[in-house]
């Protein structure tokens, strides 16, 4: 069984930084791309970052050049280092990823963390 847990949410203050990590675990030959995004409450979940290992790594327009994404695959953990939080970047965040386990691949997703930016 595949599972996806993230970790490293919070309260921050604006301006301060956090580092999300999304923890891959289970029977897994590949992951193939993994993705960051976030909701508020009453909201439409947002797409954050997009990691495609075979090709690039794609940002929402509102986080460009603060976030980044990245990946370490011997422990199959991805991470999210935001930086120079603003208030507006409170929301659940969730990681998802397609993962090959066994003969095809799969879409999981994490169970979510709350970051909270306030002063």
């Amino acid at each position: 069984q595949v599972q996806l847990v993230e970790s490293g949410g919070g309260v921050v203050q604006p301006g301060g930084s956090l580092r999300l990590s999304c923890s891959a675990s289970g029977i897994i030959t590949n992951i193939r791309d993994m993705g960051w995004y976030r909701q508020v409450p009453g909201g439409k979940r947002e797409l954050v970052a997009m990691m495609n290992f075979d090709v690039d790594t794609k940002y929402g327009d509102s986080v460009k050049g603060r976030f980044s994404a990245f990946m370490d695959k011997p422990s199959s953990t991805g991470y999210l280092q935001m930086n120079s939080l603003k208030p507006e970047d409170t929301a659940v965040y969730y990681c998802q990823a397609q993962i090959l386990s066994g003969d095809y691949y799969r879409n999981y997703w994490g169970q979510g963390t709350q970051v909270t930016v306030s002063s």
